[in-house]
């Protein structure tokens, strides 16, 4: 009847980790100075012949949700590997369930992530996801700094 929902204040600068195994290394941490009320989690922790992962997210954002767009730059043992920008809401026909969402409202979504497609050698990831509220790039919603290590290569 009652339903608990817990979420987590992380502390600025503080490491909180998604999950580790014998071949992965998984943890994030928030790019500016402001707690967030967010939570993030990803299964199974491996690299290893994983077709699919579920990943789980909680967040309610500081402000509304009527634009916005993902920034993703990737660098693999220090180099750049990958910057990809995507525009998941523009305010007019958004697929995304997050699009839409108010200031203070709760977004609590699961959706896969495709990992078969990728194989990820050995060594250190950083990848840095942003969401914009504009456009320009200007109007920064959140930044997380992800830090993915791979112990093995995948066979």
């Amino acid at each position: 009847m009652f339903g608990l929902l817990f979420f987590i204040f992380f502390t600025p600068g503080v490491s909180e980790f998604i999950c580790t195994s014998s071949d992965l290394e998984m943890s994030y941490t928030f790019c500016d100075s402001t707690a967030h009320a967010f939570m993030f989690n990803l299964t199974p922790c491996s690299t290893m012949n994983k077709p699919v992962w579920k990943a789980a997210l909680t967040w309610i954002p500081r402000s509304d949700i009527h634009f916005l767009k993902i920034v993703f730059n990737v660098w693999y043992d220090g180099a750049k590997a990958l910057l990809w920008k995507e525009l998941l809401c523009s305010g007019a026909d958004d697929e995304y369930s997050v699009c839409g969402t108010l200031k203070g409202e709760t977004i609590d979504s699961a959706f896969d992530i495709k990992g078969s497609r990728i194989t990820f050698p050995k060594g250190n990831y950083t990848v840095v996801v942003q969401g914009f509220s504009d456009d320009s790039e200007n109007n920064m919603l959140i930044c997380l700094n992800f830090t993915m290590i791979v112990k093995q290569d995948a066979f």
